[in-house]
């Protein structure tokens, strides 16, 4: 059995790689990440997984690992920001106040799928204009849900979860590791 990891983030690699798995193959799908009208944050994310696998061509004997991650503040998605502008207008949005963040998974195996979603609260502290600043020119915000990495400069600004950081991160480490043993991964084998 092989397994590919339907994903471009270094971080999902990372995360995978706690658990001591190494993908046979990367293969991103390409699919439109637009949030349908009144479309709420959980069924949004859940919904993006789900097309990600689907969009990955396998074979039968080809495990599929994809994930979606979403920020959510209420009802509002905060998907990954189209600039620097809309970065700092998610920051200060989230600035002082809870959010949720919420990754949803989706694994393959033939024609059969397996689903999770993992939801987490988190709390951004009050941030300066110095602080906002300082992020926005690091860069670090590009291709990040909702504007920022917990896992790099950003995390200074997170005093508080309730949840899964690997979760936050882009890969919820136990609930991955429970469905690749679901659809017959073999995680905990012993190394010959």
């Amino acid at each position: 059995m092989k397994l590919v990891l339907g994903s471009g983030s270094p971080r999902r690699l990372e995360l995978l790689a706690q658990l001591g798995v190494t993908p046979d193959d990367i293969r991103p799908p390409d699919i439109d990440e637009t949030p349908h009208k009144a479309e709420l944050p959980r069924p949004y994310c859940a919904r993006m997984a789900r097309e990600k696998v689907a969009a990955v061509i396998a074979q039968e004997d080809e495990i599929v690992l994809c994930a979606d991650t979403t920020v959510a503040l209420g009802r509002r998605i905060l998907g990954k920001p189209d600039g620097a502008g809309q970065a700092a207008e998610f920051l200060w949005a989230l600035s002082g106040r809870r959010h949720r963040v919420i990754t949803a998974i989706a694994l393959k195996q033939g024609t059969r799928i397996w689903e999770r979603d993992v939801v987490t609260t988190v709390r951004m502290k009050q941030l300066s204009d110095a602080e906002v600043n300082g992020y926005l020119a690091s860069m670090d915000w590009q291709g990040k849900a909702g504007g920022y990495g917990i896992q790099g400069p950003a995390g200074a600004f997170i005093p508080w979860i309730s949840g899964s950081f690997s979760a936050v991160m882009g890969l919820p480490v136990t609930e991955t590791a429970q469905l690749l043993m679901a659809a017959g991964w073999p995680l905990w084998k012993e190394k010959s």
